[in-house]
């Protein structure tokens, strides 16, 4: 069973930073890539960064130059630190995998399953 738990989210005034955390563990074997998306009221999900395990970044364009991702690989930890923030930037952000489970069988051969995981969201609002 895989857990992705989020942490870092509040209120904030217009220009101030947030950090937030999102942490990854039980049977995982590898990540392919951990991301960050939020999502308000109405509207669909959208992809805010996203990292690959090889180290390439994306953002979207709302958020360049503001935000940063970055990964521990070794503790299953994707951060987003958000500068200069701005109210349109008020929304659930949701920590989002890629990754390979692992099991054993009966036998003890060992299987690999690929799946996506979702955080539970952390309520981020920033004031003007």
């Amino acid at each position: 069973q895989v857990r992705l738990v989020e942490s870092g989210g509040g209120l904030v005034q217009s220009g101030r930073s947030l950090r937030l955390s999102c942490a990854a563990s039980g049977n995982i074997f590898s990540i392919y890539s951990m991301n960050w998306y939020r999502q308000t009221p109405g509207k669909q999900r959208e992809p805010v960064a996203v990292t690959t395990s090889g180290g390439d970044t994306n953002y979207a364009d709302s958020v360049k130059g503001r935000f940063t991702i970055s990964r521990d690989n070794a503790k299953n930890t994707v951060f987003l630190q958000m500068d200069n923030l701005e109210p349109e930037d008020t929304a659930v952000y949701y920590c989002n995998a890629v990754l390979d489970t692992y099991s054993y069988s009966s036998t003890g051969e060992l299987t690999l399953k690929k799946d996506e995981y979702w955080g539970q969201g952390t309520q981020v609002t920033v004031s003007s």
